[in-house]
C-alpha cells in the first residue's frame, strides 16, 4: 500500500481538535493524555497565558484530513511545572549569548506522570499492519521541524514511555533518566496479603502507622466522579493551596479545574477523604487508568500522625487491590516510599537542542547522569522492604 501523504498542524487550543479524533489516538489507558483532562486544564485557565503554558498541540493528518497522530505540546517561556529540570541548560545558553526560551514542551502540564506522549491512532491505515512505530517516527520528525520553523531553541518530551524514549534516541534526541517510586500489585487479595510479603520488621512499622493514623478520631471515605460535590471540591481546593503555600510553590491549578475534572472524567476521578465530625480535614486526589491508580495532589488541615501515608499510600494500595489494578504511581520524589512498598523505577525523557555547542555539552551531562541514575535505582532497590525467600 502506498504511504499516505502526511501534514503537520499546530493548534493553540485542545478544543481545535475534536475529542473523538484526539482520543482515538490517545486511547483509554492513561487519563492524563485524554482530551477531557487536557481540556479541563485549558478551560479552567490552569494551562494557558496565566501560567505560561501556551498550547501548541501537534497533529498529523493524512490526505483525507483524518487525524493519525497527536502530541500534547506547549510553548513555554520558563521551566516551571515540569519536574524534569533544565534551568542549568538555559543559563548556559544565555551566558553564551543565546536564547533558551521560548521552548517547546511535549508533556502534561503540572503532572509528573509517565505515559505516552506520541499518541498514534491504532487503526491509522486499513491494511491491518502496525503503523504505530512509523507514525511515531514521523511525529518525532515533525516536532523537530516545528522547533526549527518557529526558531526555538529546543523541544522536550518529558515522562514519555520507554518505547518512545528509545525511538527518540534512534532519531538523535538526547535521552535522560529519572527516578520515581511505584507499587506493583503481585496478585494480592487484600492489604494483609501485601503486608505478608514484607519482612517482619517492616510489616510491624506499616501496621503501627496505619493504627496510629486511624486512632486520630478521623473517619475515612472514598468518593468518585459525580459523588464529589462542589462543597467537597471547595474543601479540597483549600487543601491544595495550603500545600502549595507550605512548599513555597505556585498554585497553577485554578479553583474551577477540579469540578471540571470530575465532570469530564467521571468515575476515573478518585478522591480519598479524612473527616472529623463530618467535616473534611484532608484529601488525596487520584486518577484511575485502565491498570494504574495515579496519585496527584494532597492537602491537610492540621497535623495528624501518619495521615499523609494513610491517605496517599496505604489507601491507594487498598483501592488498587480492591479494583484489580496492577500499579499505584504516587507522584514525584519520595525515597520514604520505598519502606512502604513502593519500588524505584526509571522515568524517561528526550530532548532536541538546536544549538550544536549546547547539544554537545548536554549530551555529555545526560550520559553521566544516566549511569548515575541506573546505579541509584540499583542501590535503592536493595532497601526493599519485601522479604527474601525463607525470611520471616
Amino acid at each position: 500500500m502506498t504511504a499516505p501523504k502526511l501534514s503537520l498542524s499546530l493548534h493553540r487550543a485542545i478544543a481545535d481538535i475534536p475529542a473523538a479524533e484526539w482520543d482515538a489516538c490517545a486511547g483509554a489507558d492513561n487519563p492524563f493524555v485524554s482530551h477531557a483532562f487536557l481540556s479541563a486544564l485549558e478551560d479552567s485557565g490552569s494551562a494557558g497565558p496565566r501560567t505560561g503554558w501556551l498550547p501548541q498541540h501537534a497533529a498529523i493528518r493524512d490526505g483525507a484530513d483524518r487525524v493519525l497522530a497527536v502530541a500534547p505540546m506547549y510553548a513555554k517561556s520558563h521551566s516551571y511545572g515540569e519536574y524534569v529540570f533544565d534551568q542549568s541548560w538555559a543559563r548556559a545558553l544565555e551566558q553564551a549569548g543565546g536564547d533558551y526560551y521560548p521552548k517547546l514542551q511535549v508533556a502534561v502540564p503540572f503532572s509528573p506522570v509517565p505515559g505516552p506522549r506520541l499518541l498514534v491512532r491504532p487503526d491509522a491505515l486499513p491494511d491491518g499492519t502496525d503503523h504505530a512505530p512509523a507514525l511515531r517516527l514521523a511525529l518525532i520528525g515533525a516536532l523537530r521541524q516545528a522547533c526549527g520553523e518557529l526558531g526555538l531553541s529546543s523541544v522536550h518530551a518529558t515522562f514519555c514511555t520507554q518505547e518512545e524514549y528509545e525511538q527518540f534516541g534512534e532519531a538523535g534526541w538526547l535521552q535522560r533518566l529519572g527516578v520515581q517510586f511505584h507499587w506493583d500489585n503481585r496478585g494480592y487479595g487484600s492489604f494483609d496479603d501485601f503486608l505478608a510479603a514484607l519482612s517482619s520488621r517492616k510489616r510491624k512499622v506499616l501496621k503501627r502507622e496505619r493504627r496510629d493514623a486511624n486512632q486520630c478520631g478521623l473517619t475515612f471515605r472514598t468518593v468518585r466522579g459525580a459523588e464529589i460535590t462542589p462543597d467537597l471540591w471547595a474543601h479540597f481546593y483549600r487543601f491544595y493551596t495550603s500545600t502549595v503555600d507550605r512548599k513555597w510553590g505556585s498554585a497553577y491549578l485554578t479553583r474551577a479545574f477540579f469540578p471540571l475534572l470530575s465532570e469530564r472524567l467521571g468515575d476515573r476521578v478518585v478522591l480519598m477523604l479524612a473527616e472529623r465530625d463530618g467535616r473534611p480535614v484532608a484529601g488525596a486526589l487520584n486518577l484511575m487508568g485502565a491498570s494504574t491508580l495515579y496519585g496527584r495532589n494532597w492537602g491537610c488541615d492540621g497535623d495528624y500522625p501518619f495521615l499523609h501515608f494513610e491517605l496517599c499510600y496505604y489507601r491507594a494500595i487498598d483501592f488498587a487491590i480492591a479494583h484489580g489494578l496492577e500499579r499505584v504511581e504516587a507522584g514525584a520524589q519520595g525515597h520514604h516510599k520505598i519502606q512502604r512498598g513502593y519500588r524505584p523505577c526509571a522515568t524517561y525523557s528526550a530532548h532536541w537542542i538546536a544549538h550544536p555547542g549546547l547539544r554537545a555539552a548536554v549530551a555529555d551531562f545526560v550520559a553521566e547522569e544516566r549511569a548515575a541514575t541506573l546505579q541509584e535505582i540499583a542501590e535503592l532497590d536493595t532497601l526493599s522492604p519485601y522479604r527474601a525467600a525463607g525470611e520471616e
